[in-house]
């Protein structure tokens, strides 16, 4: 069997469109732009990828352990408020000082303490609140030592009612013995001048021979004795008009008198450990007992200034040069809405271990680092009013480079 074999088909004109016939030029062009167009698409998304952080990115980094920026002394890719580690703020702005801080109010927080010699002595009573203003002198809590303590005082002001009778007593015994004395010399005096003048008559009469020897002997042995009770009435009323204060009796009374004002002023002192009162104006930030437990040593009530929010930042010893009062500051947290800012107010004069670190366990923790004070202006005060001990990232414009 033959197969049909065809024939070559005939090359067929081109039809002509009007167009020139494109070139090798024309035809590499498109691929060409293909390779800015496809650089530009992945820098975008890169940039992208890194400000948004899209879950697939996220889980990219979680499978393989790779963080934003960690390829980098300055990362970045990393929000400020995402940044713990005081090394890697440090290093953050070489402008700026940056430290890490926290919120504080004015004069700081003050743990207020049960009142010393309260001994044992348990919360009876807590009269404030988390928020409550109170002023210098309010009481915050009493003890379950005041009905002792009252008992106490009640007791000191029954002895005064006393001893300030028995003083009475004295005096008005005294007063009655003295008159009684004069009432005596008064009748003794009467009694010798009679005596003095019966004696005198029988003396006449004797001399003109008309009275016996023995009735003038008696007259004068009368108007003797009459003399007699004179001079003595004399010396015990003289003892009673001395000043009664020095009369032994009214010393005595006066003395018990004095003690038991003592005891009830002491007394009185003592019944303030019944009563826990607030040192300052502030606003109660935090109640760290209550009513029957014995308070604990880190303080009952957790009192601040909130009315004045200041910012306590740790700047590393190599930076404090170059911070001065006065600096410009801005503070920023995850907590806060908005940044808040302030100036330098204060720069302490020691140098000390930081205390403001990350949870991450390989941080530094010995770093020497110096306290300085940040206030708050009054909208960013007002802010932070809620955020006590709130940690923050301090950037202080210390106007100058290093």
């Amino acid at each position: 069997m033959t197969k049909d074999v065809q024939a070559p088909k005939p090359d067929l004109p081109l039809l002509d469109n009007g167009l020139p016939a494109p070139t090798p030029t024309a035809r590499r062009r498109p691929t060409l732009l293909i390779v800015p167009v496809l650089m530009a698409v992945l820098f975008l998304g890169a940039v992208i990828g890194m400000y948004f952080q899209p879950p697939g990115l996220r889980m990219f980094f979680g499978v393989t352990g790779l963080q934003p920026g960690a390829g980098s002394d300055t990362p970045i890719a990393v929000a400020i408020q995402k940044i713990k580690a005081q090394e890697v703020v440090a290093l953050i702005s070489e402008g700026d000082v940056v430290a890490l801080g926290r919120v504080i109010p004015k004069g700081n927080v003050v743990s207020v303490a049960t009142p010393s010699g309260a001994g044992d002595a348990r919360i009876a009573e807590i009269r404030v609140r988390a928020g409550d203003e109170v002023a210098a002198g309010d009481v915050l809590a009493v003890l379950d030592n005041l009905t002792a303590l009252q008992n106490g005082v009640a007791t000191a002001r029954a002895t005064i009612a006393v001893r300030e009778a028995n003083l009475a007593q004295t005096t008005a015994t005294i007063r009655a013995s003295m008159e009684e004395a004069q009432a005596a010399l008064d009748r003794a005096e009467a009694t010798a001048k009679v005596a003095q003048s019966d004696m005198e008559r029988i003396k006449s009469l004797f001399s003109r021979g008309i009275s016996t020897r023995a009735e003038l002997d008696k007259a004068v042995a009368r108007a003797a004795e009459a003399g007699r009770d004179v001079e003595r009435n004399i010396a015990t009323l003289s003892r009673f008009k001395t000043a009664d204060s020095t009369q032994a009796d009214v010393a005595v009374a006066e003395a018990n008198l004095a003690a038991a004002r003592v005891d009830l002023t002491r007394a009185e002192h003592d019944l303030e450990r019944a009563y826990v009162r607030a040192p300052s104006t502030g606003t109660v930030l935090a109640v760290n007992a209550r009513a029957g437990e014995r308070p604990g040593l880190g303080g009952l009530i957790d009192l601040g200034d909130t009315s004045q929010m200041t910012v306590e930042a740790e700047v590393y010893q190599t930076l404090i040069g170059r911070v001065a009062i006065g600096d410009p500051v801005t503070v920023s947290a995850e907590a806060l809405a908005q940044e808040l800012s302030g100036i330098v107010t204060a720069i302490g004069l020691e140098i000390g271990r930081q205390s403001i670190t990350s949870n991450d366990p390989a941080a530094n923790t010995d770093a020497r680092v110096v306290d300085v004070i940040v206030t708050l202006d009054a909208a960013s005060s007002a802010l932070a009013r809620g955020f006590t001990n709130l940690e923050t990232v301090v950037r202080i414009d210390a106007g100058r480079t290093e």
